[in-house]
């Protein structure tokens, strides 16, 4: 499957000014990040538990 068939997700944080934001589409094994400006450019693989890790982390208000 290549990266344009994937359903690609923003944050409803980002704004549409064009700003730096990334896009997210889930994988059964993985997690794939891109750049929303430039999505030609590969797209960054994590597992599911470090984006699950990366993401509680930068929710925690504590951080």
């Amino acid at each position: 499957m290549s990266t344009t068939e994937l359903a690609w997700h923003k944050s409803s944080y980002s704004g549409g000014g064009g700003g730096n934001c990334v896009e997210v589409a889930v994988r059964p094994h993985a997690v794939l990040v891109r750049d929303s400006k430039d999505t030609r450019r590969q797209a960054l693989a994590v597992s599911r538990d470090a984006w699950s890790a990366f993401t509680a982390l930068a929710s925690d208000r504590r951080v």
